[in-house]
C-alpha cells in the first residue's frame, strides 16, 4: 500500500525518435532486469499491459532469446467483463497472440471476464498475485491518465483490494475506439476487472511504455500535475524505480515543463 504521506520521486524519462527504437530499448531493459533477478531468485513474476501502445515492445520482447522464460510467470493487469469468450478484443487474446503463445513461460495466468461470479474471480486472481508477488510491471498510460483500468473516477491510491471490478468512464471507452479495437462506442464494455493502483505500484520495478501523439496530454499531466487520483498515472512519481519510455510524439508537450 502507498504511505499516507506521498513523497515524490524523480522518474527516469527516456525519449526516442520512434516507436520501434522505444520498444526495442524497453524490451532490452526488461530482459536485463529478468536476468538480474534470476541470478538470485528462482522465478520472476511479471504483469503485462494489453494495448496497441505495447505492440513494438511486446514484439521486441519475444526476440529476447537470452532470457530463461521457463522461470517467468506471466500475468495481465485488466480484462473486459462480458465480451464473448472468443472476442479478439479480450486482453487475454491480445497478449496470447502477441506474447504468451510465443514464449515458453513457466505459467500464464489469465483473468476471466466471462465468469458468472466476478467477485470470486477477483478473489481468485488476487490470491494468485499474493502467492506470486509481481517483481516487474510493464504498463502503459491511458489517454485519461489511467493505469490499467483505474480511471480517474475509480482510482484509489490507498485501495485495500488487489483486484476489483470497475466501471469504465467515457474517455476510457472512447480510447478503445480511437485505438481501433472497437468500431463504435456502444460495442465497448462498460465494466472490467483490474489490478488496483497499489497492486501495480507495489512491484519493485516498473517499465512504462507510452508512445503516440494521443498520449501527449496524459504524459504531460503525469509528470506535471499534482499527484492525485484525478490523474492516476501521476502516482508513478512516488515509485523509486520507474522508467518512462516516450517517443517524440508522446513527449511533445513536455517542453512546457
Amino acid at each position: 500500500m502507498l504511505p499516507d504521506e506521498i513523497h515524490e520521486q524523480k522518474v527516469d524519462v527516456r525519449i526516442y525518435s520512434g516507436r520501434q527504437t522505444l520498444g526495442k530499448d524497453a524490451a532490452g531493459e526488461v530482459a536485463q532486469k529478468i536476468n538480474d533477478l534470476l541470478a538470485w531468485q528462482e522465478t520472476v513474476n511479471i504483469v503485462f499491459a494489453a494495448a496497441p501502445s505495447q505492440n513494438e515492445f511486446l514484439t521486441a520482447l519475444t526476440e529476447s532469446s537470452n532470457v530463461n522464460w521457463a522461470k517467468v510467470n506471466a500475468f495481465h493487469m485488466d480484462e473486459y467483463i462480458g465480451l464473448n469468450a472468443d472476442a479478439s478484443q479480450l486482453f487475454a487474446a491480445f497478449l496470447k497472440e502477441r506474447l504468451f503463445s510465443k514464449l515458453p513461460f513457466n505459467s500464464v495466468n489469465y483473468i476471466n471476464g466471462n465468469t458468472t461470479d466476478i467477485q470470486e474471480e477477483c478473489r481468485r486472481y488476487s490470491a494468485l498475485l499474493e502467492s506470486h508477488v509481481p517483481d516487474i510491471v510493464c504498463m502503459g498510460i491511458g489517454e485519461n491518465g489511467h493505469l490499467a483500468f483505474n480511471d480517474p473516477p475509480v482510482a484509489d491510491f490507498k485501495d485495500k483490494h488487489t483486484v476489483k471490478e470497475v466501471s469504465l468512464d467515457l474517455a476510457c471507452r472512447q480510447q478503445q475506439v480511437n485505438d481501433g479495437c472497437f468500431e463504435s462506442l456502444d460495442q465497448v464494455p462498460s465494466h472490467a476487472i483490474t489490478l488496483t493502483v497499489p497492486a501495480l505500484m507495489n512491484a519493485p520495478f516498473i517499465y512504462c511504455i507510452v508512445p503516440g501523439i494521443t498520449k501527449a496530454r496524459a504524459v504531460y499531466n503525469t509528470l506535471n500535475s499534482e499527484i492525485t487520483e484525478k490523474v492516476p498515472a501521476s502516482v508513478i512519481r512516488t515509485h523509486p524505480a520507474v522508467i518512462l519510455f516516450l517517443d517524440k510524439e508522446s513527449s511533445s508537450l513536455l517542453w512546457q515543463l
